[in-house]
């Protein structure tokens, strides 16, 4: 006999259908070997009947029930890997959304940090363009000996009693 395969093994119906019509045709032989209790040949053939067909019905019910149990446990152990990997995948997603969160905020600070040192600097650029205008006075050349060159080169000692 074929079973339709599905899902989670063969269809439960078909299988059902199958040992129901098994089990009337036991009663049907059952019967026939009691009013053929007389016939020696015919009642060993319909003994061998039921047995095989008692036989069958125990290998086949024994291999439905172990795929039905192989098939609860496969699911069971997928349903398992499925919410660990959901499990992971939105721990991924938290830790991804703090990365990104903490990677504006630093950058977000660095473009501060840089606008102030900017501005900083055009005020100092500024402060110098204003002292640089207020001086006035002749460029003395370089080769021009100042009152500092006079000097000795001593210390602090020999400048104050010269």
């Amino acid at each position: 006999m074929r079973f339709s395969v599905v899902e989670t093994g063969y269809d439960q119906r078909q299988v059902d259908s199958c040992l129901d019509e098994l089990g009337i045709r036991l009663v049907r032989l059952a019967a026939r070997a009691e009013s053929a209790a007389g016939a020696g040949r015919e009642w060993d053939q319909i003994r061998e009947d039921a047995t095989h067909l008692c036989d069958f019905l125990r290998r086949r019910t024994a291999v439905v029930e172990a795929e039905v149990v192989a098939g609860t446990a496969a699911e069971r152990e997928a349903a398992a890997l499925l919410a660990q990997a959901r499990s992971e995948l939105e721990a991924a997603r938290e830790e991804a959304r703090q990365v990104r969160e903490q990677a504006y905020a630093e950058a977000v600070r660095a473009r501060r940090d840089f606008e102030a040192a900017l501005l900083a600097r055009r005020r100092r650029e500024a402060r110098v363009d204003e002292v640089l205008a207020g001086v006035r006075g002749d460029v003395v050349p370089p080769e021009t000996p100042t009152a500092a060159a006079g000097l000795p080169t001593g210390g602090a000692a020999e400048r104050s009693a010269a």
